[in-house]
């Protein structure tokens, strides 16, 4: 799996399997930031909130590593990365984007963004 055009190229398409272990490997690296402030750095931002400087520079940095990701898989969708601006809708939004990212399969063939990531 080429990882560099996983998370940084906004063209073409993947599957739910590659997506799925994108965002797999997004959370792990979240995990481990998050260890490293509270147990490696012991400092935090706020001592109710277990967030620190490493967390908050991924968590910066993830926000296009994901929105990377959400785009080739909407174009697996056959639909525009805009898409995940549905995200913006309390609660629906969120749902709607589960379905479409990670349960529906991708359209069948070639089509606008590119061939099958599967074919």
């Amino acid at each position: 799996m080429d990882w560099a055009y996983l998370f940084t190229s906004f063209e073409g398409r993947i599957n739910r399997a590659k997506w799925w272990a994108g965002i797999a490997v997004l959370l792990v690296i979240g995990m481990v930031a998050l260890a490293i402030d509270n147990y490696v750095i012991g400092v935090t931002f706020f001592p109710e909130f277990p967030y620190g400087y490493v967390y908050a520079i991924w968590g910066i940095a993830s926000i296009y590593f994901g929105l990377a990701l959400y785009a080739k898989r909407w174009h697996d969708r056959d639909k525009s990365g805009w898409w995940t601006l549905i995200l913006l809708v309390p609660v629906i939004g969120a749902v709607w984007f589960l379905v479409e990212q990670g349960i529906l399969e991708g359209t069948p063939g070639d089509n606008s963004y590119g061939p099958d990531p599967l074919g």
